[in-house]
């Protein structure tokens, strides 16, 4: 038993490691070494807001974990996907990124309010969330579950099971109550939605057996079940999906320039490498547009 407790354990603290050498080279989330090293674009910081440009920061809210797209080293560094690409994107404006940790759901009332310029964590461009702020998209993300290996979980017949869910997410706080809602229609059980802080200790309940399931975006998964050394498999396909964006403050010329920098690296392939280097590909986009939500 002590055995397969200390088994279990370095699963779980696997699902907080960062993206070390040999994790690139067994193919997985990218090296460090491969950071890709973007330069000033003149015409585009010039559209950055004057008391930003002058401060030579950009003030990024960000939520951790939410491995591969942002989560720590060991040394507590944020790394991951989104953090290559905001540091690109800050490049190309001239500016260096600041990353400040906040609750999720903190991070648009902190950006309404002036206290960080942009956000950056894995956020989905809605049409509700465009009511408080502005949205620069940069990648397409949907919807995917996971189960145990051998589990026989249906995402859309998922009556009386409990799901884990990080809280505030789009999981939480529209896909599985309306999967939910579709049960309790139909007279069968209610889907028991499990919240979490944080994506890391949703997965780390699946792991463990305490939830049947968990939902989230498909990237989030995908990485979860590669990392789960076949403990985790997919329940179903990718659905739903809808851009990630990055939150701006209403009517901020910032949000032209974030729109502006994400196509000049998608236009000059930097915006593909990183996605390569972190294999998040299969969602990269070839347009990035202001306010694009889907629903």
């Amino acid at each position: 038993m002590f055995a397969a407790l200390v088994a279990v354990l370095a699963l779980v603290l696997a699902g907080c490691t960062n993206n070390e050498s040999d994790e690139g080279s067994a193919g997985g989330a990218a090296s460090s070494s491969k950071a890709v090293e973007a330069t000033k674009v003149d015409s585009i910081a010039a559209l950055v807001p004057e008391p930003i440009r002058q401060s030579g920061q950009l003030i990024v809210g960000v939520n951790v974990p939410y491995s591969p797209n942002e989560f720590k080293d060991p040394s507590g560094k944020i790394v991951g996907y989104d953090v290559d690409l905001m540091n690109a994107v800050a490049a190309v404006l001239g500016l260096k990124p600041e990353y400040k940790e906040a609750d999720f759901d903190k991070i648009i009332p902190a950006i309404q309010q002036g206290t960080y310029n942009v956000g950056m964590s894995s956020f989905t461009d809605s049409k509700e969330r465009e009511q408080q702020v502005d949205f620069v998209t940069y990648y397409n993300a949907g919807v995917q579950w996971a189960q145990q290996a051998g589990g026989n979980i249906d995402p859309n017949n998922a009556c009386g099971k409990r799901v884990a869910v990080q809280s505030t997410t789009v999981e939480d706080t529209d896909e599985v109550p309306a999967k939910s809602k579709a049960c309790t229609d139909a007279g069968k059980p209610a889907i028991e939605k499990v919240k979490f802080d944080s994506q890391d200790e949703a997965t780390n309940a699946l792991v463990l057996g305490k939830v049947d399931a968990m939902s989230a975006d498909s990237p989030v998964t995908a990485y979860a079940i590669k990392r789960s050394d076949g403990k985790l498999e997919a329940a179903g396909g990718v659905f739903d999906s809808a851009p990630y964006g990055y939150p701006v403050q209403k009517g901020s010329s910032l949000t032209q320039a974030l729109q502006q920098a994400v196509q000049h690296l998608i236009d000059n392939g930097q915006y593909k490498q990183i996605a390569e280097n972190w294999g998040v590909e299969a969602g990269a986009i070839q347009k990035s547009v202001i306010n694009g939500a889907v629903s």
